[in-house]
């Protein structure tokens, strides 16, 4: 299947410069990659631009009400459990008026891949701060610098028993496109956080990581199986240490030489690492994590409901509607 099998007949409304473009293109590509046929794969959103996802893409899609992407995703894919469903959402879609269906929808491990679009502001409703915005952000909503200190995206996926996360930049396709077919691939409610750029309203907000001549620098793309090295020479790694006050594990920048230094593996079960590399960035000084951080294998709630659905009808007497009216009191006049 090639891209194009995937790209609808509708203008893309995103602003010129968007990083939505990229994602959108990434998507294509990677449904291409994945081989899943148009017709079996549903994409659900909310309310926000990168909720308008589904009117560019060729297969199922439904654009419902803010924040309840989450809901609708859920409900599709338990009720069609052979469907390949994809939720679109931003940064104040599913963490403010959306965050009960966010936590909730990976506390039951659905199997569900979700895009979170974080440009940190609400770009569709004109500027304001959204709930990652950072602390002391000036907008048209906090015009002497919002008080609230913002969500961590991952902080939220690991803290409610994510089992899939990963992030990655609207600026680095290769690095999008294998996040997305790994997120198709992995079986439960899979996170992709897609740091975007919004040209009109936070123009540069990841430019600490988007600007080319930093970004080998400034963040590191984990691959499993592989050393946790970046740098522009590839001359830096990462291990951990204990702090000696604390007793509390921290990463750390060593030679990329050290035998310390760590092998990725988002298999792992404890999500302790996966919570320290996820929270790695400009503001303890370490590279920000991209690529797939968190991969592990759990039951999935549509699996659970639709296996309970039928141990039920085995063993109910009543198989058929006649048949349980039949069993119930009834009178007559």
């Amino acid at each position: 299947m090639q891209a194009s099998d995937f790209k609808s007949d509708q203008y893309v409304r995103f602003c010129p410069g968007c990083g939505d473009h990229a994602i959108c293109m990434a998507l294509q590509k990677a449904m291409a990659q994945i081989g899943i046929p148009t017709h079996e794969v549903a994409v659900i959103s909310g309310i926000g631009c990168s909720s308008r996802m589904p009117h560019y893409l060729n297969t199922y899609g439904f654009n419902t009400i803010h924040g309840r992407g989450g809901a609708i995703a859920t409900g599709v894919k338990t009720s069609h459990p052979e469907l390949t469903v994809w939720q679109m959402s931003g940064d104040g879609d599913c963490l403010a008026i959306g965050g009960n269906h966010f936590i909730h929808e990976i506390r039951r491990n659905v199997d569900l891949n979700v895009c979170m679009f974080n440009n940190r502001i609400y770009g569709l409703t004109k500027g304001q701060y959204s709930p990652t915005s950072p602390k002391g952000f000036v907008s048209k909503s906090s015009p002497f610098g919002t008080v609230e200190r913002p969500f961590v995206p991952a902080q939220l996926v690991l803290g409610a028993g994510g089992t899939f996360f990963a992030r990655t930049l609207d600026v680095d396709m290769p690095t999008t496109v294998d996040c997305l077919v790994a997120a198709q691939q992995h079986k439960g409610c899979s996170i992709v956080e897609c740091l975007v750029n919004c040209v009109i309203f936070n123009n540069g907000t990841h430019a600490w990581i988007a600007d080319r001549e930093q970004r080998a620098e400034h963040s590191i793309i984990l691959k499993h199986g592989q050393k946790m090295i970046f740098g522009r020479d590839n001359d830096k790694g990462l291990t951990v240490e204990i702090d000696p006050v604390t007793f509390v594990p921290k990463i750390v920048v060593v030679a990329a030489d050290d035998p310390r230094v760590l092998t990725h593996d988002a298999t792992q079960p404890d999500p302790t690492l996966h919570r320290l590399l996820a929270l790695m960035g400009e503001e303890n000084g370490l590279p920000v994590a991209l690529g797939v951080i968190r991969n592990v294998e759990a039951e999935t709630y549509d699996q659970a409901v639709n296996k309970q659905i039928a141990d039920v009808r085995e063993k109910a007497k009543a198989k058929t509607f006649d048949e349980l009216t039949a069993t119930l009191d009834s009178w007559q006049l």
